[in-house]
C-alpha cells in the first residue's frame, strides 16, 4: 500500500459534488467512495459498513468481493478493526495483522488468510454520531499511514458521512435511520442481483456488479431498480447481459 496520492485526492471530491442531486444513489456513492479511497493509497480493498437503527453494522460497499468475506466474517465474529473504530469513535490505524491475533484472535488469522498484512478503520462521523466505518486492507507490509495522512483519510470517511445528508428530506435523525434501513435492504437485493448475473454469464461477482452499475449509469436508472428488476424479470436479465 502506497502513501496518499494527492494528485488522486481532489477527484474524490469533485465526484462527492457531483452525487449531489435528486437522484442521488446512494449504493453507488458508497461503491465509489470505497473505489476511489483503495486508488488513492494503492490498498489491496476498501470496505464500508453503515450501522442500522439498532445500531448494527452491516456490510454495504467495497471495492472488490475479496473484502466483502473479510467484512462479513468480521461482523460475525464480533471482533476486529470496524467494531473497535465504530465503538470508540476514533480511527484504528498502522495494525499489522501477522501479529493482531492476540487483539483479534478469530479475526486476524481469517483476514491473513485472504491474503491481507495490514488494516486501518476510520469511523464515519455524522456530527457526534458514528454513523458507519471505512476499511483499509493493505496486502504488503510497510502500508502505515504517517501521522499527516491519517486525517487526510479520516476526511475521506467523513466526506462518506455527509454523502448521506445530500436528501433535502433528511433533516432529523429519524429521517437518517429510515434511509440507512432502506439502504441495508436494497444491498439484498443488489447481492441476488450480482448473483443472477454472474451465475447466467459466468463471470465473478465483482465483474456481474460492474455490469449492474454500468446499465443503471447508461440508462439514468438507480441500481437498486436495476436490480430488482434483474432478480423478478427475466428479460430484465437479459437486458442487463447484453449491456
Amino acid at each position: 500500500m502506497s502513501t496518499v496520492s494527492v494528485a488522486r485526492l481532489a477527484p474524490i471530491f469533485v465526484k462527492v459534488a457531483d452525487t449531489l442531486v435528486d437522484d442521488f444513489d446512494l449504493i453507488d456513492f458508497l461503491t465509489m467512495v470505497t473505489t476511489q479511497a483503495a486508488d488513492l493509497v494503492g490498498a489491496a480493498a476498501v470496505g464500508l459498513l453503515l450501522a442500522d437503527r439498532h445500531g448494527r453494522l452491516e456490510f454495504m460497499a467495497g471495492s472488490n468481493e475479496n473484502v466483502k468475506v473479510v467484512e462479513l466474517f468480521q461482523l460475525h465474529a464480533r471482533q476486529g478493526p470496524c467494531l473497535d473504530a465504530f465503538r470508540a469513535g476514533r480511527p484504528v490505524i498502522n495494525v499489522n495483522l501477522d501479529g493482531a491475533t492476540p487483539r483479534w484472535p478469530r479475526f486476524a488469522p481469517r483476514a491473513t488468510s485472504q491474503g491481507f498484512r495490514s488494516v486501518h478503520a476510520f469511523p464515519l462521523r455524522l456530527r457526534n454520531q458514528v454513523i458507519g466505518v471505512m476499511n483499509v486492507f493493505g496486502d504488503k507490509e510497510g502500508g502505515d499511514f504517517s501521522a499527516a495522512e491519517v486525517p487526510i483519510m479520516q476526511a475521506v470517511a467523513d466526506v462518506a458521512a455527509i454523502g448521506l445528508l445530500q436528501e433535502r428530506a433528511i433533516r432529523h435523525g429519524e429521517a437518517l435511520t429510515g434511509q440507512l434501513q432502506g439502504a441495508l435492504a436494497s444491498r439484498v437485493v443488489i447481492e441476488q442481483a450480482k448473483g443472477a448475473v454472474a451465475q447466467a454469464a459466468r463471470i465473478g461477482v465483482d465483474e456481474a456488479f460492474t455490469i449492474v452499475r454500468g446499465y443503471a449509469r447508461q440508462h439514468n436508472l438507480k441500481i437498486v431498480d436495476v436490480a430488482q428488476a434483474v432478480v423478478t424479470d427475466a428479460t430484465a436479465l437479459s437486458r442487463v447481459l447484453c449491456y
